[in-house]
């Protein structure tokens, strides 16, 4: 008989220690050892971290039994074991994956190879017809606990949420008003995915001799005849409108037309820049309004959130926790599951806040993401494509393009390199059963329609899974206080029609065109609570390879923050909403 030193951790969830005795037992081929008890080395009370040396005689060892029982002082309650590390006398280290929750006596057996331990298998709700699906959940309590808040984020969310308004951002303030400072948020606000191109503008705004290679068209056609809402029993106004950029010869983007209806007409005027002060002014804000629903739900809700969940129910649904996908996706889809059902509930729900106060709440909220799934094509969620589609390549200070092609050759390198080290062949991936699931339950419940084969496609569309949950969300997300705390910039909602003349409007028109100062303070709120970035972490490979690779990994994301840093000191307005350093791993708030 030989000692085996084993080694027991608990995970960083809420609640996740647990005050019973655990008991230990290695199975191997010429036998098993007993039931062992682990000393609890992480203090006198609730089991953190346990150690023992289990007295085995096998020669091969195969798997292990974990469980527990209540001490006589202490109720039965609820354990989540991160992991279980053997080490033989001969120095080899097994590594067993738990990442489950313990509640009762059960004896829960794991394996480095096994293809049958399940996290949970969570079943497809239709919350609404012409959307993504979602997890079936009423409340957070209804959800598996694995994938709840951990305490530190559980923390986190309450207190951003009880902190209550900060100050405005000085810097939108001053500069609101300005063309230039207009023109860059398409390029570096919230909304970076929306500005393309044009070699072929409309016709009816063709009011200048331009170079077409210098000419950028934002268009919120989706928009065009979506109901908008009642707020304060007042009618509220959404418009669908066309917006004209020019790049100047010192390489900078400005406004030069901007059309706030889709079909041009007599009282559908095309304002520019030499008009009056507000009349220009009046043109831009109806435009900043459109952009914020147009975000909130097209480039925010549906191609973060709601996409999100869909990677990770099929996730949950179709591949053992012992899989390498399991092992690389589960940091980046873990905490998805409960801020979508509390968007679902509190946010988006018959009488949620978003519902209540934007321009598009109620049924012109569903109008707009239909539309917006319909639209949606797998090339635009791939950032390289995306940029090429939209002719973005060589428009300067375009920061979300210089950082986000950056961080997608950066996640593309790791991912290709984890799963060549299971896939060596593009039979292997067509054999992956598991995998096959995963990816068929996307396409039926989720987006798009068919699978592929081949380890290159397997690659990239892994790769787009991580990078839309933590890079893409972080760009489209961080920066909503930021830009929409100074509400005249982003207002969520007007309550006055655009101006169908020009020379109508006056600065008293704009202040009665703004929102009622409590629809204000709600999108204020939700913006602040939406806006905090929470840097995570997590690592479920224990192999050689994979752990040499996340390392570098790791080294190539902190060269790029460095980049960044650097690059910042010298702009007015640092872009850090893709620094590694500030973006989370999953869609988590």
């Amino acid at each position: 008989m030989a000692n085996y030193e084993v080694t027991v951790s608990t995970g960083n969830l809420l609640y996740a220690n647990t005050f019973n005795n655990i008991y230990i037992k290695l199975v191997g081929t010429d036998g098993e050892s007993n039931h062992t008890w682990l000393l609890n080395i992480s203090g006198p009370l609730a089991f953190n971290t346990g150690a023992v040396s289990v007295k085995y005689s096998s020669l091969c060892l195969l798997l292990i039994e974990l469980n527990k029982h209540p001490v006589i002082v202490f109720p039965e309650d609820a354990w989540f074991p991160n992991k279980v590390e053997v080490k033989s006398p001969e120095g080899q280290t097994f590594n067993f994956p738990i990442y489950r929750w313990i509640t009762d006596s059960e004896i829960i057996s794991t394996c480095t190879f096994s293809k049958s331990d399940f996290l949970c298998f969570p079943r497809w709700h239709v919350y609404e017809q012409g959307i993504p699906r979602c997890m079936k959940a009423e409340n957070t309590e209804s959800l598996p606990l694995e994938v709840h808040f951990s305490f530190t984020k559980t923390t986190e969310f309450l207190f951003t949420a009880a902190q209550g308004l900060l100050p405005l951002p000085v810097y939108v303030q001053k500069h609101w008003k300005e063309d230039e400072f207009f023109a860059y948020q398409f390029l570096n606000g919230v909304n970076p995915m929306l500005i393309r191109q044009e070699l072929k503008f409309p016709d009816d705004m063709i009011i200048m001799d331009l170079q077409n290679e210098n000419i950028y068209l934002c268009d919120y056609k989706l928009l065009d005849g979506v109901e908008a809402n009642t707020i304060n029993g007042i009618k509220q106004y959404l418009m669908a409108p066309l917006v004209l950029l020019q790049r100047t010869p010192d390489d900078k983007l400005m406004p030069i037309a901007i059309q706030l209806k889709q079909t041009p007409g007599d009282n559908n005027p095309i304002f520019c820049p030499t008009d009056s002060e507000y009349d220009w002014l009046m043109a831009k804000i109806f435009v900043r309004s459109a952009d914020f629903n147009f975000h909130e739900l097209n480039i925010h809700l549906l191609r973060t959130h709601l996409l999100a969940e869909v990677f990770a129910v099929s996730l949950l649904r179709n591949v053992p926790m012992v899989h390498p996908l399991y092992k690389l996706l589960i940091p980046h889809t873990r905490y998805s599951l409960q801020i979508n059902l509390m968007a679902r509930n509190r946010l988006i729900s018959k009488d949620g806040t978003f519902t209540k106060y934007t321009a598009c709440g109620g049924e012109g909220m569903f109008t707009i993401l239909k539309r917006s799934m319909a639209s949606m094509t797998y090339s635009s969620l791939c950032i390289p494509d995306d940029i090429a589609e939209r002719g973005m390549e060589a428009v300067p200070n375009y920061y979300y393009r210089d950082d986000g092609l950056k961080l997608w050759d950066i996640i593309h390198k790791f991912v290709k390199g984890i799963l060549n080290c299971y896939y060596k062949s593009d039979a292997d991936v067509e054999k992956d059963s598991e995998l096959q699931k995963w990816i068929s339950d996307i396409f039926v419940e989720g987006f798009l329609s068919n699978g592929f084969s081949t380890v290159a496609a397997l690659v990239k569309f892994v790769t787009m899974v991580i990078f839309t949950c933590s890079v893409q969300h972080s760009a489209v997300n961080s920066g909503q206080y930021d830009y929409g705390a100074w509400m005249p910039n982003t207002p969520i909602s007007l309550q006055l029609p655009p101006p169908t003349t020009k020379g109508t409007t006056s600065e008293a028109t704009m202040l009665e065109t703004f929102p009622d100062v409590n629809v204000t303070v709600q999108g204020m709120a939700i913006m602040h609570l939406l806006s905090p970035p929470w840097p995570l972490s997590g690592q479920h490979f224990f192999e050689k390879i994979p752990c040499k690779l996340i390392k570098e990994f790791q080294g190539d994301l902190e060269i790029q923050s460095v980049i960044i840093k650097v690059r910042n000191e010298n702009l007015d307005v640092p872009y850090t909403y893709m620094n590694p350093t500030v973006v989370e791993n999953s869609v988590a708030i």
